[in-house]
């Protein structure tokens, strides 16, 4: 299961931002997560509790915003959702694109420390 590697990474990342704004004390962590991260949601959740015990994100929650696989579709000229994340095609007018644009997050894009949130910077 590489959602555990996953969420000590993402336990990793935090710390070092807590470490930057010198605090210690988060209560969520805020993820996107597209369908083709290769990551199932379900286990990502259950690991991060796991790897959570005995850090200093213990108690903390991880709220996963899921994002859509969208792709550009050269005949309506603009972004649209996907069929599935197996059939690429366009699901207004059914053209076919390989031009993924979103779908494949994976990031910590916030986090809420001490009932305030603080967007995280790359």
């Amino acid at each position: 299961m590489h959602e555990l590697s996953i969420a000590l990474s993402i336990i990793e990342g935090v710390e070092q931002e807590l470490a930057r704004r010198s605090t210690d004390s988060v209560a969520v962590v805020h993820l996107r997560l597209g369908p083709l991260s290769g990551v199932v949601k379900e286990a990502l959740l259950f690991s991060y509790e796991l790897a959570c015990e005995g850090s200093s994100l213990a108690g903390s929650r991880l709220e996963i915003e899921d994002i859509p696989v969208l792709i550009y579709c050269p005949l309506c000229d603009k972004e649209q959702p996907a069929l599935s994340m197996q059939n690429l095609r366009c699901s207004a007018c059914g053209t076919p694109s390989g031009d993924v644009r979103k779908g494949s997050e994976l990031e910590v894009f916030a986090l809420e420390l001490n009932n305030e949130c603080a967007t995280q910077t790359g």
